[in-house]
């Protein structure tokens, strides 16, 4: 699923979401004591919208009904978190049943509001062992302080795509591997026209272009965003004064943020045939699995490859990981119908050839063991190479918060005036960053 769905820079969303989470939700609501052998229509609400996907959703939602010809699925397509927390506050026959979400970000909200119900009851009463099914890492991010309210519902894995072409040319043998062989291998890449304009960039780490949140990138530390307690430590955090100045040497390498900017607003839409990447712009590019079926699909005319992104160089034994997120699924609090609801999100992200068969049609990274190793999986080396990110041990995702994601967007936008050269005192600047992250997470709890 691509991720340029996700909110992750629009505050006023993120706010709007923790208003309708905040303290709305009454975990009694609904019952668990439904038949699941009588007849029944569940509402699922699900966020796809392109035509390729609304039908790989619907495939899965035909082969469920085959297995379960007592229960009826009614899929609503295209649904954003916001549209999904407004009706569940709201309850009643029209909200949805079965909720997934692109926003792993809010999966602390949806947990300790109960806003989505605990998951685990039902696991045990039907013998699945969450931690014997799924990694580990896709469990941390669908869980809120042992609230297990969400399941993965497959995963994207962030990695790096290249120009082979490119790298031949400028006599490059393998992708870069540490920060420090990053920097030399985008500073080789980089082709300048002239003046301030370029031809070509090795790699525009501006986290305004496409998936550059600069989360993504920060993953490749393996940051501790919170302390035990729940409160931001950035500022006490020593990878995260590394990652922003690694961030800057790569610009300067390139001929600083201001150039790279000008030239990253000469790209075309991310979705579009004017992408960057695939018309040449870029040798090297962050970005994930579902890039490599566009790449097919669009014809690219160079010869490309993918491979994890470097690690910082005294980590060099973590090379292989990156940045985990994903589509959840999970139960309303306000169903009347949580058994039956139950089975389908059971069958969609616990049914082995259904976790495969759905990864395959919109090329997703599949989120259980079992699915890993099916030999039905696409094998495609390139998109392989995700499955290997996946299950490397070092790849992390966002702690949840209560606070959704607007930590991250908090993050985002100091790590815009980083880059841009306006940020002051780095030091002052983050304690006042982890000021505003427990202020917001102090007022997602009142």
């Amino acid at each position: 699923m691509p991720r340029w769905r996700m909110p992750t820079c629009a505050s006023a969303a993120l706010a709007a979401a923790g208003l309708l989470l905040s303290g709305c939700a009454n975990p009694s609501v609904g019952s668990a004591n439904d038949d699941p052998t009588e007849p029944v229509t569940l509402k699922f609400w699900h966020g796809w919208a392109t035509p390729g996907e609304v039908k790989a959703v619907d495939d899965s939602i035909e082969r469920f009904e085959k297995l379960h010809p007592n229960i009826r699925v009614e899929s609503t397509g295209n649904v954003t978190d916001t549209t999904v927390n407004q009706a569940l506050r709201a309850g009643g026959d029209k909200a949805p049943d079965v909720v997934s979400s692109f926003t792993t970000n809010n999966v602390g909200q949806y947990c300790d509001s109960g806003m989505w119900v605990d998951l685990d009851p039902f696991m045990k009463k039907t013998g699945v062992d969450k931690h014997e099914v799924f990694p580990k890492t896709l469990l941390d991010y669908t869980s809120y302080q042992g609230n297990q309210c969400a399941l993965p519902l497959l995963a994207d894995a962030f990695g790096m795509y290249y120009n082979k072409d490119a790298f031949e040319e400028a006599g490059i043998e393998r992708p870069p591997r540490t920060m420090s062989e990053f920097e030399r291998v985008a500073k080789k890449l980089t082709v300048r026209r002239g003046g301030d304009s370029y031809e070509r960039v090795g790699y525009m780490p501006n986290f305004r272009l496409y998936q550059n949140s600069p989360d993504r990138l920060f993953a490749q530390w393996g940051p501790k965003y919170f302390d035990a307690d729940g409160n931001s430590r950035l500022a006490e955090e020593p990878a995260t004064y590394d990652f922003l100045k690694t961030a800057r040497q790569l610009a300067d390498a390139q001929g600083g943020f201001d150039d790279l900017e000008k030239f990253r607003l000469t790209f075309g839409d991310e979705m579009s045939s004017q992408n960057a990447f695939l018309t040449g712009k870029l040798a090297m590019h962050l970005d994930g699995e579902w890039r490599g079926l566009m790449l097919k699909d669009a014809k690219a005319d160079f010869d490309w490859g993918v491979a994890p992104l470097p690690v910082p160089d005294d980590q060099a034994d973590t090379y292989g990981r990156g940045f985990i997120t994903g589509t959840v699924a999970g139960i309303a609090h306000s169903s009347k119908h949580q058994n039956a609801a139950w089975e389908l999100v059971k069958f969609l992200t616990t049914d082995t050839n259904q976790v495969v068969d759905f990864a395959n049609a919109i090329h997703n990274v599949p989120s259980t063991y079992a699915a890993l190793k099916s030999p039905r999986l696409d094998a495609d080396p390139t998109f392989r190479t995700f499955f290997k990110i996946l299950e490397n041990k070092h790849s992390e995702a966002l702690p949840p918060s209560t606070n959704g994601g607007s930590y991250i967007v908090s993050l985002a936008d100091f790590a815009y005036s980083v880059e841009a050269g306006r940020a002051g005192d780095l030091r002052a600047g983050l304690k006042k960053l982890d000021d505003q992250i427990d202020a917001d997470t102090l007022q997602s709890k009142s």
